[in-house]
């Protein structure tokens, strides 16, 4: 791979960084919001949703320190989210479910990230689609755990399996394709519209059953 390929691949994947970073940190201020938390809660929040998964990856795949910590543009975006959200929350309430809905556009953003990246750092194929999932699901359960609610990873319709999908498709297209945006379209859109899809048919995995 040449240089400049390899540079316009690195930000492209920062790019669909970035905009899960923003559209994650909405779903974590639309939770703070929802309970009832002060304007400083609802950016933590906002910041922990939208960088949890990202930072948990990047220790895990070498790359320290890591960007959410690294770049401003991860908090400056993080912050501008969680104000927008909190000053004009009426507007966001519009959207209807607008935690489910954000949620899953930064699920699919993220899960391809996420993979991508575990390549670009030469790891092997299972172990990038695990990357792009722990990406996905990891500022959603941070989230959860902070405004006392069992992650919604834990409770809801293909969650994991709608990341694993995303990072999948990613990884797989990876070895068809000499750029990476195709295989990142494809994968975030099977990504979002397999959680949407579950969510509004209520599909889930099958829960153990016990003795009454």
């Amino acid at each position: 791979m040449a240089v400049n390929d390899a540079v316009l691949i690195s930000e492209f994947l920062k790019g669909l960084d970035l905009v899960g970073t923003f559209v994650f940190a909405i779903s974590g201020a639309v939770a703070g919001v929802r309970h009832r938390i002060d304007l400083f809660g609802v950016l933590v929040l906002s910041f922990v949703a939208a960088t949890a998964g990202g930072i948990v990856r990047d220790v895990l795949i070498g790359a320290t320190p890591p960007a959410a910590i690294q770049d401003w543009r991860y908090l400056t975006l993080s912050l501008a989210a969680g104000f927008v959200t909190f000053y004009w929350y009426p507007l966001v309430a519009k959207v209807k479910s607008p935690i489910q809905v954000f949620d899953a556009l930064g699920l699919g953003l993220f899960a391809v990230a996420g993979a991508g990246k575990a390549l670009a750092f030469q790891l092997g194929p299972g172990a990038a689609v695990l990357m792009g999932m722990l990406t996905g699901i990891g500022g959603g359960i941070a989230r959860d755990v902070l405004v006392s609610e069992v992650p919604v990873v834990f409770t809801a319709e293909l969650y994991a399996v709608a990341a694993l999908a995303g990072a999948a498709v990613l990884v797989v297209g990876d070895r068809f394709f000499d750029s990476p945006t195709p295989a990142a379209a494809v994968g975030g859109v099977v990504c979002v519209a397999l959680r949407l899809m579950a969510i509004r048919k209520g599909w889930r995995l099958p829960v153990a059953q016990q003795p009454e």
